[in-house]
C-alpha cells in the first residue's frame, strides 16, 4: 500500500485519533442531572374563550318589546353606534292600536269619566244639603206641633174648668126648676115663673152640653195632633231614607268611576309608553351585529330579537373550563397564564418565565356548578401586575390556559407523571403566605 492510500485509509478510519464520545457523555450527564434539580411550576392546562367580567359589557340581544311592522332602518350590520341612537322604525300591526288618534280618544275618555266622577261629588254634596234641610224641617214641624200639642193640653184644662163650672150651674137650675115646680104645684108661684126657671135650666143644660163637647173637642184635638206628629216623623223618615239611597247610590257611582278613571289612566299610560316603542334605540353604545331581521315590511314579533351590539367599553376575562379531578387545584386569586389564538408565543409551561407572547390572569371566580360537559367554569380577569393583555382581542378568540400551582423540582415532576399522581393540593392563601414571608 501507498502512502497516499494509507493516509486516506487514516484520515477515513481515525484509528490515531481520540475518541471525545465519553465527554460528551459525561457532559450530557452532568447536564441532566443539574436539569433535573432544576425548579418547575406545576401548573393545569385547559382551554377557554374570550368574554367579560361584567354582564352589562357581553354581547347582548336587542329585542323589540311590542309586535310590529318594520319601516325604516337606521343602521346596518358593522355600524358602531352610541346609546339612544335608532336602530329601526316599526309600525303598528295590532287591530286594537290602529287608530292615528288613540291616545287623544283615552284621554277625552278620562276627562269625561273624571267630569261624570265630579258630577256624582256635587250630587253627593247636594244630597247631604238635602238631609240637612229636611231634618230641620223635621224638627221645626215637629216643634210646632210640640207647642201646639202644649196649647190644647192648656185648653183641656180651661175647658174642664169650664165644663165643671157648667155642670154646676146645669145642678143648681135643676135644684130650683124642682123647688120652683113643686111651688107651683102648691100654687105658690105663676106659670110663668116657673117657665122662667125651666128656660134657666134649660140654659144651664145647654151650657153643659156645649162646655162637654168642647172639652171632648179639645181632647180629640190633641189626639189628632199626636197623630200627624207620627205622621210627620214618617213622612220625613221616607224622604230621609229616599235621600240617603240616592246619596248612597252616587257614592257607588263615584267607586266605580273612580275605578274606571284609574283604568282609563292605565291604557293612556300604556298607549302612550307603547306610542314610544316604535323607535328602538341602542341601550349602549357598540357595534351592531347578527341583524335577524331584513327589508321593509317584515314582521316582528314580540320578544324576537333584532340585532345584537357589542358594547363598546369591555373589561376582558377569559372562561376556562376545568375538569373535576383539576378543581381542588384552582382558588380565587390564583394566577394563570394565557396564549390567545392568533397572538404568537412560545410557552414553556413549567418555567413560565421564560415563556415569551403569554399574558397573564388572576382566578376571580369558579362556578360550583359542572356544565353540560361535566367540566366546571372559571372566570379568570387581567392581572393588572403584569403586562396588559392586547387590545386588539374580541370576545369569542380562543385561549389556552395554564394555571400555576407549586414550584417543584424537574425529577419530582417526572416521578409525579410517571406514577400518574395529581399535581400538590394546596391553598393559594397560604402559598401566597409562605412566599411573603
Amino acid at each position: 500500500m501507498d502512502i497516499a492510500s494509507m493516509k486516506a485509509h487514516q484520515h477515513v478510519y481515525m484509528h490515531n485519533r481520540n475518541s471525545r464520545v465519553k465527554y460528551w457523555f459525561y457532559g450530557l450527564l452532568t447536564f441532566a442531572l443539574i436539569f433535573l434539580f432544576l425548579p418547575w411550576t406545576q401548573n393545569v392546562r385547559s382551554s377557554g374563550s374570550v368574554t367579560t367580567q361584567r354582564m352589562e359589557q357581553r354581547p347582548q340581544q336587542l329585542n323589540s318589546i311590542i309586535a310590529g311592522r318594520v319601516v325604516k332602518w337606521y343602521i346596518k350590520e358593522g355600524d358602531k353606534v352610541n346609546a339612544g341612537d335608532t336602530i329601526l322604525q316599526l309600525a303598528e300591526i295590532k287591530t286594537e292600536y290602529l287608530d292615528p288618534q288613540l291616545i287623544n280618544r283615552t284621554q277625552d275618555q278620562l276627562t269625561a269619566k273624571q267630569l261624570t266622577v265630579d258630577y256624582y261629588k256635587n250630587k253627593v254634596g247636594a244630597t247631604g244639603m238635602q238631609l240637612d234641610a229636611l231634618s230641620s224641617g223635621r224638627d221645626l214641624k215637629l216643634t210646632q206641633l210640640q207647642n201646639k200639642l202644649q196649647q190644647l193640653y192648656l185648653k183641656v184644662q180651661s175647658d174642664s174648668m169650664e165644663s165643671i163650672a157648667a155642670g154646676n150651674d146645669f145642678k143648681i137650675a135643676g135644684q130650683q126648676y124642682d123647688r120652683q115646680k113643686a111651688m107651683y104645684d102648691s100654687g105658690l108661684v105663676s106659670l110663668t115663673q116657673l117657665e122662667q126657671r125651666n128656660q134657666s135650666f134649660q140654659n144651664a143644660m145647654a151650657k153643659k152640653v156645649s162646655a162637654e163637647n168642647k172639652l171632648a173637642n179639645t181632647r180629640q184635638d190633641i189626639t189628632i195632633t199626636r197623630i200627624e206628629m207620627n205622621s210627620i216623623q214618617q213622612e220625613y223618615l221616607e224622604k230621609m231614607a229616599k235621600a240617603q239611597g240616592d246619596q248612597f247610590q252616587s257614592l257607588s257611582q263615584i267607586a266605580s268611576g273612580e275605578g274606571d278613571v284609574a283604568k282609563l289612566q292605565n291604557q293612556y299610560s300604556n298607549y302612550t309608553i307603547r306610542n314610544g316603542m316604535y323607535y328602538i334605540t341602542a341601550p349602549q353604545s357598540g357595534q351592531v351585529v347578527k341583524a335577524k331581521k331584513a327589508g321593509i315590511g317584515e314582521v316582528v314579533k314580540e320578544g324576537e330579537m333584532i340585532v345584537e351590539i357589542v358594547p363598546e367599553q369591555k373589561q376582558y376575562a377569559v372562561e376556562l373550563f376545568v375538569k373535576p379531578v383539576d378543581l381542588p387545584l384552582i382558588s380565587t386569586g390564583q394566577k394563570v397564564q394565557f396564549r390567545f389564538d392568533g397572538f404568537p408565543a412560545i410557552v414553556f409551561s413549567g418555567w413560565p418565565g421564560a415563556s415569551s407572547g403569554t399574558f397573564r390572569g388572576r382566578v376571580a371566580a369558579v362556578e360550583n356548578a359542572a356544565g353540560p360537559d361535566g367540566k366546571f367554569r372559571v372566570l379568570v380577569a387581567e392581572d393588572a401586575s403584569y403586562k396588559p393583555w392586547p387590545a386588539e382581542l374580541k370576545i369569542g378568540t380562543g385561549a389556552q390556559g395554564i394555571a400555576l400551582l407549586k414550584d417543584v423540582p424537574v425529577w419530582y415532576e417526572l416521578w409525579r407523571n410517571i406514577n400518574g399522581f395529581p399535581p400538590d393540593y394546596y391553598k393559594q392563601g397560604k402559598e401566597t403566605a409562605k412566599t411573603e414571608k
